[in-house]
């Protein structure tokens, strides 16, 4: 009785699927796709601060990232007709896909298998931690001046901060900046020092990297950023309002930079 619950539950939860599937359909562009999934990481970024998930600082770094990634979004958001489907296969989908999932699982499955114990996540990070250490050798055995050995520092620099090691990230990029300079990775340095609260190292890299690339969006948006947090207001506001007068109309971020202008006093 249990099975047939749980699959009438299955075929409940696919119903508004076959529902989307079988009516007539439009595919966006690639563009318009990920400004959406964007803006709802930004919402739950938001839910997760109000119910205490996050604190101010960790929401702030995460928000930021997604920015980041709204402003290196591609731009082509040309709508896409989407092929016809046949409905019938559809929704005999609908119907086959739970019960193979749970013929599956009945076979292949085990329900009694325990959670992961914490030695296995304790052991887990520590194998983490020795490769980072491995990576941190090698890196240091590489020349900094060599390709290689920039492409360490990046990879290093990648590393640092995904682990939550901000000063060391910003040692190693500003390595690889000194091998070779980038915008590119200018701009990535310049967001982490505006997490760190070093605004006045990151618009020194701005202002660097918007020589060799004066209209690129996402160096412009930190430039601001990097203004209003160090308090000035009136700075940002003129350069947000700026790139905006200048941004296409269908420009995936101008939500990002048009937020960002409501937060300033």
């Amino acid at each position: 009785m249990i099975w047939l619950l749980l699959g009438g539950l299955a075929v409940f939860a696919l119903a508004p699927l076959a529902w989307m599937l079988i009516r007539p359909a439009r595919l966006r562009g690639r563009a318009e796709a990920d400004l959406a999934l964007y803006r709802a990481q930004l919402d739950e970024l938001d839910r997760e601060l109000e119910t205490g998930r996050l604190d101010a600082a960790q929401h702030q770094a995460a928000r930021l990232e997604v920015q980041r990634r709204i402003l290196a979004a591609p731009g082509d958001a040309r709508d896409i007709e989407a092929p016809g489907r046949t409905p019938a296969l559809l929704a005999a989908l609908v119907f086959l896909l739970p019960a193979a999932a749970l013929g599956l699982y009945m076979v292949r499955g085990t329900p009694d298998m325990p959670a992961v114990p914490f030695e296995e996540r304790q052991r887990m990070a520590e194998a983490e931690n020795l490769m980072l250490e491995t990576l941190r050798s090698r890196v240091a055995a590489l020349d900094p001046a060599s390709e290689t050995g920039r492409q360490g520092q990046i990879l290093l620099g990648n590393a640092e901060r995904s682990r939550g090691r901000l000063a060391e990230a910003a040692t190693a990029y500003r390595v690889a900046l000194d091998a070779r300079f980038d915008a590119q990775l200018a701009g990535d340095l310049a967001e982490l020092e505006i997490e760190r609260g070093e605004h006045a190292a990151a618009a020194a890299l701005i202002a660097r990297a918007l020589g060799s690339a004066p209209q690129e969006p996402r160096l412009r948006f930190l430039s601001g950023l990097a203004e209003a947090r160090a308090g000035r207001a009136e700075n940002a506001r003129r350069i947000w309002q700026a790139l905006l007068s200048e941004a296409p109309p269908g420009a995936p971020w101008r939500s990002v930079v048009e937020r960002q202008l409501q937060t300033l006093p």
